[in-house]
């Protein structure tokens, strides 16, 4: 069984509350809850973990060396400020994909730019809460 680290930064609590144009209605529970559904059946173990603190999701990306076979990660605002978070990535050899709820291309000039795509595998944005599955079956398909 492969076992995927589902990892959201900043502000992704909020979801639900947080500008619902934008990132719609769904909170991050059901968002997580969504994926299990979605992903029942699959030979896979998903492992959810949030925070605001950058340390904390770092700490998260070290401690998933050599017990995680992928991660999909939607690092919020981070994305586009942490080279800490890439270096992370980039440090313990995970397949990873990056994910955005938004299109952060019909967003603000700063959001167009991520630290996180050069050392990640792949990037989805603006596909919502399905993103993530879609990064989750992309992985478990490349680690067939």
């Amino acid at each position: 069984m492969k076992k995927i680290l589902i990892l959201n930064g900043p502000n992704l609590n909020f979801l639900g509350k947080r500008e619902p144009a934008i990132y719609g209605s769904d909170t991050l529970e059901s968002i997580n809850q969504f994926i299990a559904d979605t992903l029942n059946g699959e030979e896979v173990s998903l492992h959810f973990f949030q925070s605001n603190i950058e340390g904390e999701l770092i700490g998260a990306i070290q401690e998933a060396y050599g017990k995680m076979d992928g991660i999909v990660i939607n690092a919020g605002a981070y994305t586009h400020t942490s080279i800490a978070l890439a270096d992370a990535i980039k440090s313990v050899d995970i397949p990873c994909i990056e994910v955005h709820i938004s299109n952060v291309f019909c967003r603000e000039e700063f959001r167009h730019h991520s630290f996180l795509s050069p050392v990640c595998k792949a990037s989805i944005c603006g596909m919502g809460k399905f993103g993530y599955v879609y990064a989750a079956k992309f992985l478990l398909e490349g680690l067939k």
